[in-house]
């Protein structure tokens, strides 16, 4: 075992992974701490990767040169592309997972990377002077030195299975926690608090009655995660729908004395988007039913993962409600449901570097920065890694804008505005967001993927012809005519230039193919889909990027971090709390902080241009 690094990743999770890769990948010898080697990449949730919002972070985390999307990729057993009936802001993508081979395909990845190193070993310490970080002890007091650290320790921190009335130390079921690194850096000024997640039962597919469910398929034309994809022909495993009902809600109801959420048992608060089955029940007592997912957790799966029905009531109840469901009178239960809480680090105490703003080269990604999901972790380990590589090479950090990427938005929601309840990444968050669609993630961050260094050179290449290759399409479509008896088959009485009969949407998203086929046949239908987009979008497209333009005008006003709030009188009380709290970069960050009012920002404008 080597005594040094440059960088040190803790935590085996999808944060970890693509933290320790990234490093790695740029140059930097990498030691990954997990511990356990064999649950690395594990999906102790879900068995999907996507969805609304969490899709469009893949998408961005693949073009700078992440690897979720080309796992999820080739380890995919359905594909979807949502909201597919709505605006292109809002479409996302979707992927029911076979979670083995999801793991062994990361394993395999991580084990085969230069420059990497992967440690069995809990991390129990830092070793920190004066500030700055040192290196890392494991749990029989070796010390592995290195010029920075990634924390990524997911539910591990003095985490806490909850079922009924019995508790259980544990990072997830069946493996240990981590002990010592919260109590370290409490004592050392670090605020810690506790949330709460879960996971719902895993029940056998014999046990299952699926002639009562409704059938759920994937897309019949599948579209792939990662632009390197090619020849894309996945999986169509079904998914299958059922419903709770007024029987199922009474059996809940009747244990809720026996609930730790309920009981006072749990400190640790729990997500208002993703609750527990007894949760909803209570918080919208109003529904007569709650839809269930039931999804294969891998190909030819005996184990069946029942998608919100997420509960820490005792055992006899979770199986009491579960058989009172049509289709599941006979289930038969492989895993209990559980809730797990544990300790997070208020997101307040990160720059948008994710570097701690206590600890020098001590970097923070996922859960522990209050986050959930699998995708918040990857692209905020990508992310810290990135720059804790930069940060050693003496550049300055590369933060990602609101207007650039939903990986901006999240960071800098995480920098800005106070965490009690886990973090969950939604379109509805991001005020740009037919600028962040899911189908453009190459264009708009093509510019830092060159800066970051780790795609390939010939995506690159690709991706500048293809954002080429649109400013010259949207010219054309201005110019050329279609007619009537057209090959798109479009009832014209007149000739009309192809721009408008897009801006009059009698040219859709069902005639691309056709514009490349009979118009465009030298062009990239990627091109040509933009390009569309653009025109069709294009009043929405340019007020939207006039919004960007005048905030710009307030991102680039820079705050010194030494900045002096307390001897501004003229600050509100509660202004100048916060922003002593979160210690923004920049105005136009101030300004998204709860509390902080225009008349704030105008007297800090004021200050700052003296």
């Amino acid at each position: 075992m080597k005594k040094y690094y440059d960088i040190i990743v803790v935590g085996g999770g999808h944060a970890g992974v693509e933290a320790a890769l990234a490093s790695a990948r740029l140059g930097k010898s990498t030691a990954l701490i997990t511990i356990e080697r064999a649950a690395i990449a594990r999906m102790s949730c879900n068995p999907a990767i996507g969805g609304l919002a969490k899709g469009h972070l893949v998408r961005e985390l693949d073009v700078l040169g992440g690897e979720m999307g080309k796992a999820i990729d080739k380890t995919g057993i359905q594909f979807k592309l949502l909201n597919r009936s709505k605006g292109r802001a809002v479409w996302s993508p979707r992927a029911q997972a076979d979670k083995i081979r999801y793991e062994r395909y990361m394993q395999d990845i991580l084990g085969k990377q230069p420059n990497l190193d992967i440690i069995e070993s809990d991390a129990r310490a830092l070793d920190i002077l004066e500030n700055e970080l040192r290196g890392v002890y494991l749990h029989d007091g070796t010390l592995i030195n290195a010029k920075a650290c990634v924390l990524t320790n997911g539910t591990f921190l003095r985490g806490k299975i909850h079922i009924g009335n019995v508790q259980i130390p544990a990072g997830r079921y069946g493996e240990l926690p981590s002990i010592g690194i919260s109590d370290q850096l409490k004592n050392m000024g670090f605020t810690v608090g506790r949330l709460k997640t879960g996971t719902p039962s895993r029940i056998s597919k014999r046990s299952i009655d699926f002639s009562k469910l409704e059938i759920q398929t994937g897309d019949k034309d599948p579209r792939p995660f990662s632009h390197s994809t090619h020849d894309f022909d996945p999986p169509n495993i079904p998914c299958w729908l059922a419903y709770t009902h007024e029987q199922t809600h009474d059996i809940l109801r009747s244990a809720l004395d026996r609930s730790p959420l309920y009981t006072g048992k749990i400190d640790g608060v729990g997500p208002r988007y993703c609750p527990s089955i007894e949760d909803k029940i209570v918080r919208f007592s109003d529904k007569t039913q709650h839809q269930l997912f039931l999804e294969p957790e891998w190909a030819g799966s005996s184990q069946w993962y029942v998608n919100g029905f997420s509960s820490s009531l005792p055992i006899d109840i979770q199986i009491k409600a579960l058989r009172s469901i049509p289709g599941l009178e006979q289930a038969e239960f492989i895993k209990i449901g559980y809730a797990i809480e544990y300790d997070y680090f208020p997101s307040f105490q990160i720059r948008r570097s994710l570097e701690t703003k206590i600890i020098s080269g001590l970097y923070f990604a996922g859960q522990i920065n209050g986050t959930s999901g699998y995708e918040e972790a990857a692209v905020q380990g990508f992310m810290a890694a990135v720059n804790a590589a930069r940060k050693l090479e003496e550049k300055s950090a590369l933060v990602l804008e609101r207007h650039e990427a939903y990986i901006g938005v999240l960071i800098d929601d995480l920098c800005s505005k106070e965490t009690s309840e886990p973090y969950r990444m939604f379109t509805s968050l991001a005020e740009y967001r037919l600028l962040l669609r899911w189908d453009n993630a190459h264009l708009r961050l093509l510019n830092a993927s060159k800066e970051i260094g780790l795609q390939d050179n010939a995506m690159l290449d690709l991706f500048d012809r293809v954002k080429n290759e649109t400013h010259v399409l949207i010219k054309k479509f201005t110019k050329i005519r279609v007619a009537p008896g057209n090959p798109l088959n479009i009832p014209l009485d007149t000739i009309s230039s192809i721009s408008l009969l897009v801006r009059q949407q009698k040219i859709g998203d069902n005639h691309v193919a056709g514009l490349q086929k009979y118009y465009f046949p030298d062009y990239l239908l990627d091109s040509i889909d933009q390009a569309y987009v653009q025109t069709r979008y294009e009043g929405y497209i340019d007020r939207q990027s006039k919004q960007v333009k005048k905030m710009k005008q307030l991102e680039v006003k820079r705050i010194p971090q030494n900045f002096n709030y307390t001897s501004i009188r003229s600050l509100s009380n509660e202004g100048r709390e916060k922003l002593l709290k979160f210690k923004p970069d920049t105005i136009g960050q101030a300004s998204r902080i709860r509390g902080i009012s225009p008349a704030d920002i105008q007297v800090l404008l004021i200050f700052l241009s003296r």
